[in-house]
């Protein structure tokens, strides 16, 4: 006689089943290991039947695919062992020039409508309704696949970490003009210096329309009683240079600094008239003695670009820069709390080392904290997107109409709750978990894991794996099924919390043999899928 999930799971009643899958579902912040209500149900719930014709990821592997990464999945850490386990693997991906990577490259032909000159967007967006927005849309696409795709995987995740560190909303007015440009500006610096970024992208016309620094400027008028300087100065270029991409919110400046920070930067201005270009008129520069924080200078040429530079080389290379800086890169690689140790350590080899960015992460992967903060970080809407359908396998083709794959991905992270560059703040987005662990989000999550898991949207342009294709043997029983897509999904086996709630899930008993003809196969593997990627062991990175 079948075998009951109730026998199996040693009288476990279906009520307290379903309050422990609950509870773990909740639990998205805290350590996989923790006494939280996950372990308080084992006792009850079926033992899990290892499947060991699937290997299992260790730690360290799972732990920088998911870290540097867009996620595990076992084609990675199979690239991990060939190259000598995951530290080897993550210095080779800090020369990303040298990782072919063929398919990535290939989305340029996609989306060629990023590629257009700021004059030609001007002139399309006048006589096409919604050019804008398909314009922003295609970048995020193309963000979205290369996130997914491409083997060089930590370029992609420093590339991300720098444009929301220097951020420009992508639907912010003209900004788009130039989006594709200023995002290829942070890839060629994203794994360099950081004084060498930040000099090329305050001064970028993206950044400059976006905070008003073109319109920041004076205006010098001959008169018969000579010339008359008018002031038209803007701050809030000036001002963000300091609060959010530099030495940040806790550095003690004046408003006065922010007066003289937003004078060094006149002279800098975007054609909003004609040819869209950004130069240098060292007309509208402002001339005379500037102070700010520890920086002074004369300033009394007309022509103020190598003051700039070195008002920029010095915020660049300010303490309380390396401080921002380096508790940013622990935020969002180790703890939404860090230690004052692990920042300070970071800090140091950020001014040491002279902004490098490269010398500061290889710091941060062989530190301590980097190693026990496993599991610790809720994954973002948009890097749920991409860790899903890398795990699934999903075959992405290029696109040809507006509901194909290529296309659907951008409304796919857009319903699970975060499109690229779309943070309407000059701050970035949030990298807390109490930013992405609302209702709304887990829902479209959970909404992401069950539509791509059943290939049920998008329908077109897309290659899924479905039904049998999960199967690793003719036969198998149900409990060593789980297990072996537990080690495939997350890189590690299953617990007996996942397999009871599969049990209740798809209505099956441990004991029970699954083939390629059966119910499971056929119809119900989208929902079992679905529950895996819907744990806190896909959820968390």
């Amino acid at each position: 006689m079948r075998s009951t999930v109730t026998s199996s799971a040693r009288s476990l009643s279906r009520r307290r089943l379903v309050a422990g899958t609950a509870a773990s579902g909740a639990a998205l912040s805290l350590p996989l290991s923790s006494g939280s209500a996950a372990a308080a149900y084992d006792a009850y719930l079926p033992p899990v039947r290892p499947y060991d014709g699937t290997p299992l990821a260790d730690t360290a592997t799972r732990h920088m695919a998911n870290r540097f990464g867009y996620g595990y999945t076992p084609a990675l850490g199979a690239e991990m062992r060939s190259a000598g386990g995951p530290m080897n693997w993550f210095d080779q991906q800090l020369s990303p020039g040298a990782i072919a990577d063929s398919f990535a490259d290939g989305f340029d032909g996609w989306f060629p409508t990023m590629f257009t000159s700021a004059a030609t967007h001007a002139a399309r967006a006048e006589n096409t309704s919604g050019y804008a927005y398909d314009v922003v849309a295609d970048h995020g696409r193309w963000s979205l696949l290369r996130r997914t795709y491409s083997r060089r995987q930590v370029h992609e995740v420093m590339t991300e970490f720098w444009a929301n560190h220097l951020h420009v909303h992508c639907g912010a007015d003209l900004t788009w003009f130039w989006r594709h440009d200023y995002d290829a500006l942070v890839r060629r610096h994203a794994l360099g210096r950081f004084d060498e970024m930040l000099q090329a992208a305050i001064t970028h016309p993206t950044m400059l329309v976006y905070l008003d620094g073109d319109l920041s400027q004076v205006v010098r008028r001959s008169t018969p009683l000579g010339t008359q300087v008018i002031e038209k100065i803007n701050e809030n270029l000036g001002r963000e240079l300091l609060e959010l991409h530099t030495v940040g919110r806790g550095a003690v400046y004046t408003e006065a600094d922010v007066r003289d920070s937003a004078y060094l930067l006149t002279g800098w201005t975007v054609d909003r008239d004609g040819t869209w270009e950004g130069s240098y008129d060292p007309q509208r520069h402002y001339t005379g003695p500037v102070r700010v924080l520890g920086f002074s200078a004369d300033n009394k040429l007309l022509d103020g670009r190598a003051v700039l530079r070195d008002y920029l080389n010095y915020l660049a290379r300010h303490p309380a820069t390396a401080q921002r800086i380096a508790r940013k890169l622990a935020v969002r690689f180790v703890s939404d709390t860090p230690s004052y140790g692990l920042v300070a350590d970071l800090a140091r080899v950020f001014q040491e080392s002279g902004t490098d960015i490269s010398a500061t992460i290889q710091a941060l992967v062989r530190h301590p904290e980097f190693a026990a903060s496993a599991g610790k970080k809720v994954r973002t809407p948009t890097e749920d997107v991409a860790a899903t359908l890398r795990v699934l396998g999903v075959q992405i083709h290029k696109p040809s109409a507006d509901q194909d794959a290529g296309n659907a991905i951008y409304y796919q992270s857009k319903n699970t709750g975060q499109i690229p560059f779309g943070w309407e703040f000059p701050d970035g987005f949030p990298d807390t978990a109490g930013a992405w662990s609302s209702g709304a989000r887990m829902m479209g999550s959970f909404q992401l894991h069950a539509s791509t898991a059943g290939g049920y949207w998008p329908k077109t342009g897309v290659t899924y794996r479905l039904g049998a294709a999960w199967l690793p043997q003719r036969r198998i029983r149900f409990d060593a099924l789980v297990d072996h897509l537990c080690r495939v999904l997350h890189g590690r086996g299953s617990t007996s919390l996942l397999l009871g709630a599969a049990c209740l899930a798809v209505d099956q008993s441990p004991a029970d043999i699954i083939t390629r003809d059966h119910v499971l196969t056929n119809y119900r593997m989208p929902r079992l899928i679905g529950l895996l990627l819907d744990a806190p062991q896909h959820l968390t990175r």
